[in-house]
């Protein structure tokens, strides 16, 4: 990864979801009652997940998927529902033990705690990073890309921060409130360079659906790149 990107924001969050935020991010991710900012921010999740999971196949029996920042795990429980093979994975212990107490029994989930691009986890027939790669540049994001495409048949879904001027303000607020517990920042970017990048970094893949997901609180573009 250029410069070490990767690496020392993935400790970042591996710190800040660990120490600092598992249990609120347990809370955003229940039925619990929660404030209105977080209200918005847990249905653009809502939303956002049920589109990539539109975006997979209806019935996954004998394919296998990586959840590549799994968090605590629903898209994971969806996808193994729908008979997947799923690996789900997060740099945070506190969220995947959460997943794994929340999921049902029985289903067919490895979860762990690690590295997205460790080629110890295999191959894959489909990839979903939902939100999960929101704090990197673009540049480190299609470098991403370009290793899970490297284990990956079938197609990649993930999301980025959209440059757009709602969240520029909104992060620029950000900025002056600086409180110790604030998770590391989200870098926006723009859909037309990652689209580029990922053109010349995947030649023979291509670009298909997407879709941008905003309200309240919550702004993410969803991408799907197809390697079949």
């Amino acid at each position: 990864m250029r410069g070490g990107t990767y690496g020392e924001y993935r400790g970042k969050l591996e710190t800040y979801f660990d120490q600092t935020a598992s249990k609120a991010w347990e809370q955003l991710t229940s039925d619990a009652p929660v404030s209105g900012i977080r209200a918005t921010v847990r249905a653009g999740r809502t939303e956002m997940r049920d589109t990539l999971l539109y975006w997979l196949p209806a019935d996954m029996t004998g394919l296998r998927l990586l959840d590549a920042g799994c968090g605590t795990g629903a898209l994971a429980v969806e996808a193994a529902e729908r008979g997947a093979e799923v690996v789900a994975i997060d740099v945070a212990g506190s969220l995947v033990e959460i997943a794994r107490k929340r999921a049902p029994k029985g289903l067919n989930i490895d979860w762990r705690v690690g590295d997205m691009l460790d080629p110890a986890l295999g191959r894959f027939d489909h990839v979903v990073a939902m939100d999960s790669l929101i704090h990197y540049k673009a540049f480190d994001i299609v470098d991403v890309l370009r290793g899970l495409a490297d284990r990956t048949s079938g197609s990649m879904v993930f999301t980025f921060a959209p440059q757009t001027p709602l969240l520029m303000v909104a992060l620029g607020m950000g900025r002056l409130f600086p409180r110790s517990d604030r998770s590391p920042a989200i870098i926006p970017v723009r859909e037309r360079l990652i689209r580029t990048l990922i053109r010349n970094a995947l030649p023979a893949a291509r670009l298909g659906r997407d879709r941008k997901v905003s309200g309240g609180f919550y702004t993410s573009h969803a991408l799907e790149v197809l390697l079949g």
